[in-house]
């Protein structure tokens, strides 16, 4: 009986062996060793830096990760998180990106180049606004959000307002004004819309926001019209007169009084 309960316990241990070597074989344990490992903070650094100019953005982020977990107090790490910021941000992930760099201004709030941080905060949402402007190709505007315009300018804002000597506020403040021509023109786009469709209170009423709060912007003269074709429409011939009359005193010139329509010059290049 003892005989038999050793054989079985050496059966035990055989099985265990061969199922640890088949999981060893098949790469579910450790089999690589990592090529970082002893390097100090500069070369993880220098190394981090050199995969993200050759556009590996993931390995660049991987390397400044791993600096700043090993060397979580010196200069390399809050530069690292930076870079991190800015990699995830060339890779197009901009939920990453816009978290490393919500993460640097909450731990860093007076650092040095924390104004870089708000900038890049409002070049991450910036760039998210492709499907806001795929208006342009003749999609239905009423189909796209307008979300990723709005926050890259309060981020462009923000950085304007507490660091105007920076060296990006220029830039941001350029963006901004880029910005408001955007989101008056989304406005326009979808008043016409509702027009055609013949819904012309929401028509009036889209053209009327662009009106209100997008006063300085091109896009002006066309919501004003779009205003008085609605208001005409409606047969409300008192508000229709008014629209007319602030469209003649601001743009006398304007070529909606001619059946024409405002200029084809691309309003979004304005630098």
């Amino acid at each position: 009986m003892q005989s038999c309960n050793v054989m079985q316990n050496k059966s035990l241990k055989f099985a265990a062996l061969v199922f640890a070597l088949s999981l060893s074989g098949c790469g579910l344990l450790p089999d690589k060793v990592d090529e970082t490992a002893g390097w100090s903070a500069s070369k993880l650094y220098s190394e981090a830096r050199d995969e993200l100019s050759s556009g590996n953005y993931e390995k660049a982020v991987q390397h400044f990760e791993k600096l700043e977990s090993r060397y979580p107090f010196g200069t390399y790490a809050q530069q690292a998180q930076m870079e991190v910021a800015y990699a995830y941000y060339r890779q197009g992930d901009q939920p990453q990106a816009l978290a490393a760099v919500e993460r640097f201004i909450k731990l860093h709030p007076n650092h040095p180049n924390v104004d870089y941080m708000y900038y890049l905060r409002g070049l991450i949402n910036f760039n998210d606004q492709a499907g806001f402007l795929s208006f342009i190709t003749k999609q239905d505007p009423s189909e796209r959000d307008s979300k990723a315009a709005r926050e890259a300018f309060d981020s462009f804002k923000q950085l304007a307002e507490r660091f105007p000597d920076s060296i990006y506020t220029k830039d941001a403040i350029a963006r901004m004004k880029y910005l408001v021509n955007a989101l008056a023109k989304y406005e326009v786009h979808v008043a016409n819309y509702y027009y055609r469709r013949g819904a012309y209170v929401a028509a009036a009423n889209r053209a009327q926001q662009a009106v209100t709060d997008y006063r300085e912007a091109p896009a002006v003269e066309e919501a004003l019209f779009v205003m008085m074709r609605s208001y005409d429409a409606l047969g409300m011939k008192d508000l229709r007169d008014d629209a007319e009359r602030v469209l003649r005193q601001n743009f006398p010139q304007s070529v909606f009084f001619s059946g024409g329509r405002a200029s084809d010059k691309p309003w979004w290049k304005i630098w």
